[in-house]
């Protein structure tokens, strides 16, 4: 890369969160902040706790003599438009919460690791290193002789060292490589658990990639089109995707996770332990939980991203999406031929209104009271709700209904009669499956069974107790025809 290349890498880099944040003139306090409320112990918080705890933190720089003018909310807001915060609204929640993004954690392990450097070259980095490769070439090997040899002189060192610790020799880890070891493995994790959140902007930027490419491709369908009108989860099999699932059915199986938390209560119970810092022992403790809330968390997004572009895409949004920037882009272009004609300090007569909201206090506020519009007579019944066959279909198809039964149940009524009715047979046999017992009645009625031209009440009981009632079209079963309910 020449020099030129560089230089104008470096400036973009320069524009980024993470080059900014490092650069800033405050950096350090909003690292700091950040570090307090969103890194060391809860990695995201709701708004109202995290302005709450903000509060206390700019109080107490206050007290000591910083400026800090701004209110917390006011903080928060220009974190959120720099970069440096994530805000996201989970489902179910009241509030929207609040996380690091992926430059604010690269900041904060970036200033950590000057704070505590590692060793220049220690001997756990370079062994890890050594058998990494052996293992490489090892794996790579087409040779079935030499990898023969490998794997016998292989056997031979593992029947040797048995020999050894069964003769009393034992070769056992001196404490500080020990030591030396573990903060290495640590080091090793941290950079795992910092890599989900890059896993997790892949798929967001993905996302918005393939939405882009549905609004930017004009009349035709495209291959993105095409690949989700066909049922390919394209985020799914994206090469972030296939490695993400990879690694999140390694995490997640049952004899792998059943070895990493042996191995580590296996390490915890060492000597060696107690000469690390506090910190780094309950990150050991927590490694297996954490690694499962960081990758679960990725998978979650991955699988929110997947359902929410295959419903933007067979739900038909993207058509009006489409058409609103067609008509934007119509916009842009009438005035771009304009600009020569009109000029930008030119009176255009004419009153744009703009909309606004009428602000009131909260106690100018009235309750309302259904008991002031109550009718003096008493409520009555409503007539049953009609359910008609293009309702029918719809159902059919989104229901998992047991026709099965349906059949046997039509076939016992026509055991006694020469013809009975949708509402005869639920009387019979009560449905059990609620409303869909109704919809599979009057499927198997448009098929096998003949047009009443009148209308019938049906009465049914659903999961919740409640007996419910509708107008359905009349239709006969008959003994005669009845070959196809067999």
């Amino acid at each position: 890369m020449t020099a030129q290349k560089t230089i104008a890498s470096y400036r973009r880099m320069r524009q980024q969160p993470l080059w900014r944040l490092l650069a800033a003139d405050n950096g350090p306090v909003i690292i700091g902040l950040l570090q307090t409320l969103l890194y060391e112990k809860e990695r995201s918080l709701p708004a109202s706790l995290l302005i709450e705890r903000l509060d206390r933190e700019l109080e107490e720089l206050r007290n000591r003599g910083d400026d800090f003018p701004q209110t917390a909310q006011a903080y928060i807001a220009g974190w959120l438009r720099d970069g440096y915060l994530e805000r996201r609204y989970p489902s179910g929640s009241s509030e929207e919460e609040y996380e690091l993004s992926t430059a604010s954690v690269d900041a904060i392990r970036f200033l950590q690791g000057q704070i505590k450097p590692h060793s220049a070259a220690t001997e756990s980095r370079l062994s890890l290193v050594i058998q990494s490769l052996v293992g490489l070439a090892e794996e790579t090997d087409r040779d079935k002789y030499r990898r023969i040899d490998h794997l016998i002189a292989e056997q031979e060192r593992i029947e040797q060292e048995i020999e050894s610790i069964q003769q009393g020799r034992m070769k056992v880890l001196p404490r500080p490589v020990a030591v030396e070891r573990t903060r290495e493995i640590i080091a090793l994790a941290e950079d795992l658990t910092g890599d989900f959140r890059r896993v997790r902007d892949q798929f967001e930027q993905l996302n918005r990639e393939l939405r882009e490419c549905i609004m930017d491709s004009d009349g035709h369908r495209g291959d993105v089109l095409d690949s989700l009108f066909a049922g390919i989860d394209l985020i799914a099999e994206s090469d972030a995707g296939r490695s993400f699932s990879a690694f999140w059915r390694l995490l997640t199986d049952p004899e792998q996770s059943a070895t990493l938390e042996e191995a580590l209560d296996s390490v915890l119970s060492r000597g060696f332990v107690g000469e690390l810092q506090f910190e780094e022992r309950r990150f050991l403790l927590r490694l297996t939980r954490n690694l499962l809330e960081q990758g679960g968390s990725v998978h979650e997004v991955l699988q929110t991203f997947a359902r929410s572009l295959k419903h933007f895409v067979q739900s038909r949004e993207f058509l009006e999406q489409r058409r609103i920037n067609q008509l934007l882009q119509k916009a842009q272009q009438a005035a771009l031929l304009l600009k020569e004609e009109v000029k930008a300090t030119e009176d255009l007569h004419y009153i744009l209104e703009l909309t606004s909201c009428r602000l009131r206090s909260f106690s100018q506020l009235v309750l309302h009271d259904p008991s002031l519009q109550a009718e003096a007579e008493p409520m009555g019944d409503g007539e049953a709700a009609p359910i008609d066959l293009d309702t029918v279909s719809e159902l059919v198809a989104q229901s998992e209904i047991d026709f099965r039964s349906l059949k046997a149940d039509i076939l016992a009524c026509l055991e006694n009669c020469t013809q009975v009715t949708i509402a005869e047979v639920l009387r019979s046999f009560p449905a059990s499956q609620g409303l869909g017992s109704v919809v599979g009645l009057l499927a198997l009625a448009s098929r096998h069974g003949m047009d009443g031209k009148e209308t019938e009440q049906v009465v049914w009981t659903g999961d919740d107790g409640v007996t419910r009632a509708a107008q359905i079209p009349k239709y006969y079963f008959l003994k005669e025809q009845c070959d196809g309910l067999q």
